[in-house]
């Protein structure tokens, strides 16, 4: 692979645990990125793609495997690597001129020179005439601008982008994002590859000639999908639709089970699982939603997202949400209700209440444990360290956190049990 920008052969990441053993954040990476191309790292948050984007730019080292830049390997911050950050980390008492510098500062060029590829640089983003203004006179799209061309003054070969536009409103983003596509196929950039990390699955399809899907628990990746589409793309094109499509297949893809085990038509999670923060009326908005017209209880994924302006790191962990309650399966890039989510669709409040009370002590097992262990005591009382402690037990503390703030909310609403956040306390009975 010696003609590739970037090999990387069987990347590993651990990071130690306070109990003392590691947390595998990658697992197995294989990637190559070749002279020409734009790839992709697709992924919810969580799935490793920043953590590997740091092992690329040598500001950590892999447990295991190797990463070789123009065949040679990356032992700390590689000379033709440069990264654009997405929150634009700028320095706010230098202005935009000053800013853009500060790589060609540190090459230790002539200063003219220096001055001169940042001029140029600031023109060819978009700036000319913005030199003297400092970040908070600047819009977020402006910012994001010199952060690009603060990284391409350098004429770095590979450009690493850490979800660059995910900062910006959805206009800016988008003229951002056609800017950049427009000076690379017009060859302005002083750039061989480009390395994107994203959770937008259309923003992949979008620019990318490659798109690698990672999945989490630890981060690894369970497909290439290469875009053969000619640039510029439109997302009308049924073909687009089509890559959109299996992206969301892939990503709703249940892992696969011994022959001799039982498929779950559902993924459980059991106590050792870290749950995501999703509000009850979250989930009973999207239930409303595939419940009506025109999906009637069953939704297409991507389209649905598109409908109520949702990304993926928006939409999937309530829709798994659903699916750890029993309220809806996810599959194939589809939701589909169950029989329990539409009689939650068609309830009342109070019904609603009940019934979600009765899914949460049936399928959330710490749910059902702090139930328990509340009617055991003679006060019905227990203090929140009482669960926390055992959640770290399986998890990290923001973890455990979480996990804890989660089933919180979930008691709250089915009235299962009571927090006082004051105190630190959780009763069978209202706090007063």
């Amino acid at each position: 692979m010696t003609d590739a920008l970037l090999h990387i052969q069987s990347c590993c990441q651990a990071f130690p645990k306070p109990d003392g053993e590691d947390l595998l954040v990658l697992n197995d990476i294989n990637l190559t990125l070749k002279d020409g191309e734009i790839v992709s790292l697709l992924g919810r948050s969580g799935s490793g793609k920043s953590t590997l984007l740091r092992l690329i730019a040598g500001l950590a080292r892999p447990t295991q495997g190797s990463l070789t830049y123009r065949g040679q390997p990356v032992v700390g911050p590689a000379a033709g690597i440069a990264m654009v950050f997405q929150s634009f980390a700028l320095f706010p008492w230098l202005t935009v001129l000053e800013n853009v510098q500060l790589g060609l500062e540190a090459l230790g060029l002539p200063e003219a020179e220096i001055r001169q590829r940042a001029l140029a640089g600031i023109d060819l983003i978009g700036l000319d005439g913005y030199e003297s203004a400092y970040p908070r006179e600047l819009s977020g799209g402006m910012r994001q601008r010199v952060g690009f061309a603060r990284a391409l003054v350098v004429h770095p070969n590979i450009l690493l982008m850490d979800e660059p536009f995910s900062a910006l409103d959805v206009l800016t983003a988008e003229t951002l994002r056609t800017d950049f596509l427009d000076l690379w196929i017009e060859g302005k950039l002083p750039i061989k590859g480009v390395l994107l990390v994203t959770h937008n699955i259309e923003e992949a399809v979008l620019m990318c000639d490659r798109i690698l899907v990672f999945s989490r628990n630890p981060g690894h990746i369970i497909e290439e999908i290469k875009v053969d589409l000619p640039q510029p793309r439109s997302r009308l094109e049924p073909a687009f639709r089509d890559l959109v499509e299996r992206i969301y297949v892939a990503m709703t893809a249940r892992p696969a089970v011994p022959q001799r085990a039982a498929p779950d038509r559902f993924a459980g999670m059991g106590i050792e699982m870290v749950l995501p923060r999703v509000s009850a009326n979250t989930m009973a908005g999207l239930i409303e939603a595939v419940a009506g017209a025109p999906y009637d209880g069953k939704a297409d994924l991507p389209v649905i997202a598109s409908a109520l302006q949702m990304e993926v790191d928006d939409l999937f962990p309530v829709a798994e949400t659903l699916q750890l309650f029993r309220f809806a399966e996810v599959e194939g890039g589809d939701i589909k209700l169950t029989d329990t989510g539409k009689q939650f669709a068609e309830s009342g409040v109070d019904d609603r209440k009940r019934l979600f009370q009765r899914q949460l002590m049936t399928y959330v097992p710490l749910a059902a444990h702090i139930h328990r262990v509340l009617q055991e005591r003679a006060n019905h009382k227990a203090p929140k360290s009482r669960f926390l402690d055992e959640l770290e037990d399986h998890m990290a503390t923001d973890g455990a956190e979480q996990t804890l703030r989660a089933v919180v909310g979930w008691g709250r609403f089915a009235e299962a049990f009571a927090y006082d956040d004051r105190s630190g306390t959780f009763s069978l009975d209202n706090p007063t």
